[in-house]
Parts: structure tokens; sequence; C-alpha cells
């Protein structure tokens, strides 16, 4: 797969940011609202989709996987950028990933109970030209997404 080259110095052209509770319920409103943000800049209908499915991916592992044992916060914000670039940052204060690039590794999961199939980060890479993770033990994680849409 062709990946776009991304400038993440991109002038920012508008700006939306919103805090939801790390519950199952809210996965549909980051993704949609994440969704409406977005189109303003008239997306194709496939880029919109992989934005949604992108987005469901980083909220869905706030809920599972940072917040195990406590409530807690997911914080989306989202940039529209020069070159009709869109970043998406995802961040928790959960527990944070201890081995960021064993956790990128398909199939990887630390679900004992193995209802999950550990390809999160694998299917937010395939629709985005660029996925960062940055995690601290006890602190929390925040994914970035970046997709260029087409002209």
């Amino acid at each position: 797969m062709t990946r776009t080259r991304v400038d993440f110095s991109a002038a920012v052209e508008n700006e939306m940011e919103m805090t939801l509770p790390a519950l199952s319920v809210n996965e549909g409103m980051a993704r949609a609202a994440v969704a409406a943000f977005c189109a303003q800049l008239n997306p194709t209908a496939v880029e919109l989709a992989d934005l949604k499915c992108a987005v469901s991916e980083a909220v869905t592992n706030c809920i599972v996987h940072a917040y195990r044992e406590s409530a807690g916060d997911i914080r989306l914000n989202v940039k529209l950028c020069e070159g009709r670039l869109v970043q998406v940052e995802i961040r928790d204060r959960g527990c944070g990933i201890p081995d960021v690039r064993q956790a990128r590794e398909p199939l990887f999961t630390t679900d004992a109970q193995g209802e999950r199939s550990g390809m999160g980060f694998t299917v937010m890479e395939s629709f985005c030209d660029s996925v960062k993770v940055h995690s601290r033990v006890g602190k929390g994680t925040t994914v970035t997404l970046l997709k260029r849409l087409h002209r």
C-alpha cells in the first residue's frame, strides 16, 4: 500500500475538541462527531468511512483497555489543516501501554478472555496515512491519526 507523505507542520484551519466518558455507548458519538466536523472538507464517502473506522478503533481501545479498574474520560481533538489534512488525536489518562511496539503487532492482545482480536492498531494503520502512539504507564496514551483527503 502506498502512503501519502504527511506534513506534520501544516497550518491549522479549524479545530474541534470534546471530552467524553470512556463508556461503550460513547464510541458512536465520538465517531459521528469527528465525521460531522470533517464534513466541511467535503470528503468522499470512502474517506469518511475510513476516518470513522479508525476513530472507532482508537476510542474502543480507550474504553476497553485504558480504564480497566476505574472510570475515566476520552479527549478528542480534531484539526483540519491546510492541504486537506485531517489530524485526530485520541487521548486517555488511563493505565498506559507498557510496550507500544508489541501492542502494535497484529493479533497481540492483553485480553485474557480472548474476546479481542488484537487488530485495533492494524485497522487504524490501514485507514490512515499515519498513526502515532505515545504512551506512559500509569499516565495514559495518545493516538494521533493523520489522513490526507483527496481533492
